[in-house]
């Protein structure tokens, strides 16, 4: 015979196991709590005393000098103009690929992340390797008189190379996710591919690939790996940066970090209010 099920053991054991929930509930967000902060004191601890040891004035200041203020410059058009570059071509690759089959989807995303996963010298040396003037590019092209070594040219190259990727990649997820209904409805009214992508499909995956723009145009400001290798001059910011370490020491090359950092956070920013679903 079965044993008689005794209902106040039962109950009581069911108590107990209503009780044990929170504690463990507790007990599992103190872990994570802690985690979060040991993460957040990890990551911002050199920031702050960046900050706290470097006066803004001094960034400033090193900043106004000719040579950092030539290599600004130099970053600046050379960072925006290897975005616009990613941007002409990312936005319609990724469109293509978000309404190509499954296959075509994957494998595109994944050959284009390999640039972005390549480290920067050997990304550099790739390039060197195609469009230096013994490569087979790069012959070539100095016989018409172009060239990308030491060039402002190569500049843009190396910083589009490493980061134009991510325009692409994210465009991709933004276009997929978005409701094909949309587009099938636009499609039964007679618009065609170009006006369903211009006037539907863009405006409503804009925000993410605003957002990408953004940080590509930061990762491409902050290149130093393969720009060194391929076009070390005109000298760009990064460039500048380790020149400064080299000739003048720690204190001159802090400044041009907190120079960077600022310039980071308002790219974050900018970036985090670009995301920011409109109400």
């Amino acid at each position: 015979m079965p044993r008689p099920v005794r209902y106040g053991l039962v109950k009581n054991r069911a108590e107990r196991g209503r009780a044990a929930v929170p504690a463990n509930t507790a007990l599992l967000m103190i872990a994570l709590r802690v985690a979060l902060g040991a993460l957040l004191l990890l990551m911002l601890a050199p920031l702050a005393n960046l900050v706290a040891i470097v006066p803004p004035a001094a960034a400033l200041a090193v900043l106004a000098a000719p040579d950092a203020s030539a290599a600004l410059w130099t970053s600046l058009g050379a960072s925006l103009a290897s975005v616009g570059l990613a941007s002409v071509l990312g936005i319609p690759a990724g469109y293509a690929l978000a309404r190509g089959s499954e296959r075509l989807r994957g494998a595109g995303v994944v050959a284009l992340a390999v640039p972005l996963a390549l480290p920067p010298v050997a990304a550099g040396i790739a390039l060197l390797g195609l469009v230096g003037i013994r490569g087979p590019l790069g012959a070539l092209l100095a016989a018409h008189g172009v060239t990308f070594v030491d060039s402002f040219g190569g500049v843009i190259l190396a910083e589009f190379f490493v980061s134009g990727s991510v325009v692409a990649i994210a465009a991709t997820a933004a276009f997929s996710a978005l409701d094909p209904t949309l587009e099938d409805a636009a499609r039964t009214l007679g618009a065609g591919h170009l006006r369903i992508l211009r006037r539907i499909a863009l405006p409503a995956a804009w925000p993410p690939i605003a957002a990408a723009m953004l940080f590509a145009w930061l990762r491409a400001l902050g290149e130093y790996g393969a720009t060194s290798i391929l076009a070390y001059h005109p000298a760009s910011l990064p460039i500048a940066l380790v020149v400064a370490l080299s000739a003048d020491g720690v204190p001159s090359a802090l400044a041009f970090a907190e120079a960077f950092l600022g310039l980071t956070i308002l790219v974050v920013g900018v970036a985090t209010l670009v995301r920011r679903p409109v109400a």
